[in-house]
């Protein structure tokens, strides 16, 4: 997962062989796809939410199973409350936990276990557990402990869970397993920003990602990147094909620039060693997540066009390069903050919000 939040500062300008597998509501998911191959996008109804409103992250068990969690009744910058969606396979339902705050990352594992991390307004980090039914906290150490943060969760086989974020004693990888948490030793690298992501390789590597931190857990010890860099960089998403292969997602101020200034898109490519910088389909935006295929190569990213905002900028590895993959027109802004394939299906959910900031007219939106 990859954290992102309302954009800010913008105002106004603002095959053959292959199967389907049906939805409860008759509808089928797209055909577990080739590589390179095109879907088409399509807008699912969301819940109706307080003003402010916006979906920040969601991950999926299955075709009949998924969460999208994030915030609504957002004040400016002051905190609303947590907004948190479950998919049941026929439509997209509220349900707990509705504290004050926000829930920025959700992790889903194939048993239809899931985890879900966020802050409440007195900025208490919350570690919550899907019971079946609806969201339970989780106690983990350092729980309400000052300097203590929970940024993002992904989870692995046999109920194994990770989180991002940062202990008391600076740690930035807490493991759980079977009820049993624990921070882990802490990376040979200093910095003043905890590691905002966390991704999961196919081989088990455990990366932590954010603007000052890359770095790798392979289980019994830190190995540490070079820091992506740019000016005002924020990153959004890490892809791990294999240790000399790595794709990050972002954007970037620059330098400069008239109040309202957009930001541009990054795409960096990594051999493990440094970063080169990647054309992408559009310049001005932010890519706010990427995710592989079941074999863990590039596949999709999700994006923000501002010269196009009122449908999701998509792009699609094609087997040699990003393409560009639209999704459908709509009467509003369209700013996918997330997306998270589906197990079992080849599909895909994105979610976001119905502006690039947190005003009234601020909704829920999904994709896929």
């Amino acid at each position: 997962m990859r954290r992102r939040r309302f954009i800010g500062g913008l105002g106004t300008v603002a095959g053959a062989g292959l199967g389907l597998a049906p939805l409860r509501d008759g509808t089928a998911w797209a055909a577990p796809g080739l590589l390179g191959e095109a879907r088409e996008w399509q807008a699912v109804a969301a819940p109706e939410a307080a003003p402010a409103a916006q979906l920040l992250d969601v991950a999926a068990a299955g075709p009949g199973l998924a969460w999208a969690v994030g915030e609504e009744g957002r004040y400016g910058s002051a905190r609303g409350t947590t907004l948190a969606l479950v998919w049941d396979g026929t439509a997209w339902q509220r349900t707990g936990p509705g504290f004050d705050g926000y829930l920025g990352s959700v992790a889903a594992a194939s048993d239809g276990r899931a985890w879900a991390v966020g802050t409440d307004t007195s900025r208490t980090a919350r570690l919550l557990a899907w019971d079946g039914t609806t969201w339970r906290e989780a106690d983990f150490p350092g729980r309400g402990a000052p300097g203590t943060s929970l940024a993002a969760v992904t989870t692995g086989p046999r109920g194994h869970v990770w989180v991002s974020g940062r202990s008391s004693d600076g740690s930035v990888l807490l493991h759980g397993h079977r009820g049993t948490w624990t921070w882990l030793e802490a990376p040979p690298a200093t910095t003043t920003i905890p590691p905002y992501g966390i991704h999961r390789a196919p081989c088990g590597d455990i990366w932590v990602y954010g603007s000052e931190l890359v770095a790798r857990w392979d289980g019994t010890a830190w190995t540490t990147l070079p820091a992506p860099g740019g000016i005002r960089a924020g990153f959004t998403g890490l892809l791990a094909v294999a240790r000399d292969d790595i794709w990050m997602t972002g954007y970037d101020y620059g330098v400069g620039g008239p109040p309202g200034k957009p930001p541009g898109v990054r795409l960096l490519h990594g051999d493990g060693t440094g970063w080169e910088y990647v054309t992408a389909p559009f310049g001005v935006g932010v890519l706010t997540g990427i995710v592989g295929d079941a074999q863990g190569r590039p596949d999709r990213i999700s994006g923000w066009d501002f010269w196009d905002q009122t449908r999701a900028h998509y792009l699609r590895w094609d087997g040699t390069a990003w393409v560009s993959e639209r999704g459908p027109v709509a009467t509003t802004p369209v700013v996918m903050n997330a997306l998270a394939p589906v197990p079992g299906s080849g599909g895909y959910w994105a979610v976001g919000a119905t502006s690039t900031m947190p005003s009234t007219s601020a909704q829920p939106r999904i994709e896929r």
